[in-house]
């Protein structure tokens, strides 16, 4: 080969060789650039570490599936792909995905198979989309199925707060597609469970017996009742992960608030769900009865820490129904559905990992919040109440017949009333400065330390109501007479997941993805425009490059 065909070839061989380098070193590397503004393709830490440790591979099913699918789910079903396929990239093993229709089932299994998935939260929904004939009706299962060779778990994808409009909520479930996916490879493939404790003798839990709480945490949770006077020292309750308190009725002893003060001391989470005041709603019949301040002696507990839970109820415009018996049809009871402000649903919720994007939860008999001064500690509102609330200061009245006109709308006037609070930062414990109770050692005092503690204004909030069928608990949530569920039990998962791990991938529940639609009108404007640039301009590119070899090539070879 001349001279000549050497300094041809030789830029060729050059890219030859840099392309056969990075093709060498791709086999040995592994790594990512995300350019997007908004790391779209990037996945939180806790996530990588997760996957970084799978020891077995694992296989996705997306279950949104359908023809013809509305192009917000077209876009939240490739979301869940493009996830799936990031998530395998950070993976140590396989991890592949496949789409599946879960009305191809056979008909003898389909019933079942739909079951199933209900277990996991994920129910079909109806979808509308417009052909050509008409608008039609899709139904479609938003969820995913993760498996590895033995177990399988799922997921629901399609969750936003009430009031969103369905943009908004396609957007808020692509933001929380990472935490959904490795939430539920979490569950998969981490056997081990944190204790929970739900601490009883003081009349907690008297309306569910802590069914809801168990059925909520059943299989990620070990969940144990402790009788608290029981506990000889602090370490009896280090071993639980968190501590529940609803709804107690008798006072605490001094003794008992030392243990769960210096629980939180040594770094532990106290979730507190309690009302300000007793209601005996069996008497609300009739004549009626009356809310009365209740002392459990937990107030100066929560007060040291911050917070206040008031001796008062709030009524809510956003009300619910309670049943009650609107007389006999034949010879039986008949129930009939009564408007009662006592219960409501709060959907507006703090944009924090154990809230965004939560759909409704239930409240019955709620009790005003207030935060007090408390050096060092952080106080974060979880959840607001509507824009038509009031307080009703003990004693008030409660009765049915009340309800027999409408609720004024100009006397509920208050806005936005904090119904969650968590506190965080450094305590100071309610024995500071005080004598501790007899049988503890002063030696073993910590007068500050950095534990959890959330404040829920209400008890029930975590109790599940009855079956009008049968006199058995439902699911947490659950509304027998509404029938619908609110999202209580998702509450209470995502709860107890923060305080077990707050940088854990509860964190990736905060990720944000701005919506960027386009502006229709402009669309309409300028659409000729635009189709004849991406038609001609190519080829006026082309034709260009084109042109300009071609001389250079014919000036080059003209003087030789």
């Amino acid at each position: 080969m001349n001279s000549r065909g050497l300094h041809t070839t030789k830029p060729y061989i050059i890219l030859l060789g840099g392309i056969f380098i990075l093709f060498l070193l791709g086999q040995f590397l592994r790594f990512r650039i995300d350019l997007t503004e908004e790391k779209r393709f990037s996945v939180h830490p806790a996530t990588k570490e997760l996957l970084e440790k799978l020891d077995r591979p694992l296989h996705v099913d997306i279950l949104l599936t359908g023809k013809n699918l509305p192009g917000g789910f077209r876009r939240l079903q490739k979301s869940i792909e493009e996830t799936v396929r990031t998530f395998n990239a950070y993976s140590s093993e396989n991890i592949t995905v496949s789409y599946f229709d879960p009305l191809t089932v056979t008909d003898s299994l389909q019933e079942e198979f739909i079951y199933t998935l209900a277990e996991y939260g994920i129910n079909p929904t109806n979808v509308f989309s417009s052909q050509n004939s008409g608008q039609q009706t899709q139904l479609i299962f938003p969820g995913i199925l993760v498996a590895d060779d033995e177990y399988e778990t799922g997921a629901l994808i399609l969750k936003g707060e009430r009031g969103m409009s369905p943009d908004q909520i396609l957007n808020t479930s692509i933001e929380n597609l990472e935490f959904e996916l490795s939430n539920a490879i979490r569950k998969l493939v981490n056997p081990e469970k944190d204790a929970i404790a739900l601490i009883i003798g003081h009349g907690e839990l008297s309306e569910d017996d802590g069914f809801g709480i168990v059925e909520a945490l059943d299989g990620q949770y070990e969940v144990f009742k402790v009788p608290l006077d029981q506990a000889k020292s602090v370490n009896d309750l280090a071993s639980f992960g968190t501590i529940f308190i609803i709804g107690p009725k008798e006072s605490y002893t001094d003794r008992e608030l030392y243990l769960l003060d210096q629980y939180v001391m040594q770094g532990g989470n106290l979730v507190v769900a309690a009302e300000g005041v007793d209601v005996d709603l069996a008497q609300a019949g009739g004549e009626g009865t009356f809310s009365f301040p209740l002392e459990n002696e937990l107030d100066r507990l929560l007060f040291r820490y911050g917070v206040r839970i008031n001796k008062d109820l709030i009524q809510d415009l956003n009300l619910s129904y309670i049943p009650v018996l609107g007389g006999n049809f034949g010879n039986q009871e008949q129930l009939v559905p009564l408007p009662w402000p006592f219960y409501f649903n709060a959907g507006r919720v703090t944009a924090h990992p154990i809230t965004k994007a939560l759909d409704q939860v239930n409240f019955r008999f709620a009790s005003s919040l207030d935060t007090v001064k408390a050096d060092g500690v952080i106080k974060t509102p979880l959840i607001f109440g509507s824009q038509n609330a009031k307080i009703l200061p003990a004693p008030s009245r409660v009765a049915f017949s009340d309800m027999e006109q409408a609720p004024k709308v100009e006397e509920f006037t208050l806005q936005n009333l904090p119904l969650a609070y968590l506190l965080e930062g450094k305590f100071t414990s309610l024995f500071k400065n005080r004598f501790i109770p007899e049988s503890f050692s002063k030696a073993d005092f910590q007068e500050s330390g950095n534990g959890k503690v959330v404040v829920f204004g209400d008890e029930s909030v975590f109790q599940s109501q009855q079956s009008l069928q049968v006199n058995q608990p439902l699911g947490l949530g659950e509304d027998p007479f509404a029938q619908t569920t609110y999202a209580n039990k998702q509450l209470l998962q995502n709860l107890v997941q923060f305080l077990s791990d707050p940088e854990g991938i509860i964190a990736s529940r905060t990720r944000t993805l701005q919506i960027r639609p386009l502006n229709k009108v402009k669309v309409s404007q300028q659409k000729p425009f635009w189709q004849g640039v991406n038609v001609a301009l190519p080829v006026l590119i082309l034709s260009l490059l084109g042109g300009i070899i071609l001389f250079i090539r014919k000036r080059k070879y003209s003087r030789s």
